[in-house]
């Protein structure tokens, strides 16, 4: 029993998902989203609200661009990607309280969470495999 209560206490602890990043984004929690893709990847679409920086440019860029004292998230392609994986431990070795998002921006999109590109917002997908999706006319 203590092994399971150990192993889940923290891996909800370095944790999360697009739902509960969304509505803690709804909630106007204190943290920042970190997209750790590509800048190819960046331009095609992200979460909105997030700030871009790959997972390859953190050791350099972090320190200098965000504040310690503020939770980090980061995000990668979906839950076949090690990206995010590789930013939070970017994150980790320099001092930053971070989670990773799993299901990462596939997930993310199946939700129908908002997300844009450098022409403004994208369109709203939902997905029923992932959610229970209700009819914008049900009472």
């Amino acid at each position: 029993m203590t092994t399971a209560l150990d192993y889940f206490s923290a891996k909800l602890s370095l944790e999360t998902d697009a739902s509960d990043v969304y509505a803690a984004q709804k909630a106007g929690e204190t943290f920042v989203l970190v997209d750790v893709r590509s800048d190819e990847a960046w331009a095609q679409g992200r979460i909105a609200g997030a700030v871009h920086m790959p997972h390859h440019e953190i050791a350099q860029r972090a320190a200098a661009e965000l504040d310690k004292g503020v939770p980090v998230v980061v995000y990668c392609w979906s839950p076949g990607c090690n990206g995010g994986a590789k930013g939070a431990l970017q994150f980790a070795k320099l001092g930053f309280e971070v989670r990773e998002m799993i299901g990462g921006y596939e997930y993310w999109i199946r939700e129908g969470q908002p997300i844009e590109n450098d022409k403004g917002p994208l369109p709203r997908v939902f997905d029923a495999q992932v959610m229970v999706v209700r009819s914008r006319l049900a009472p």
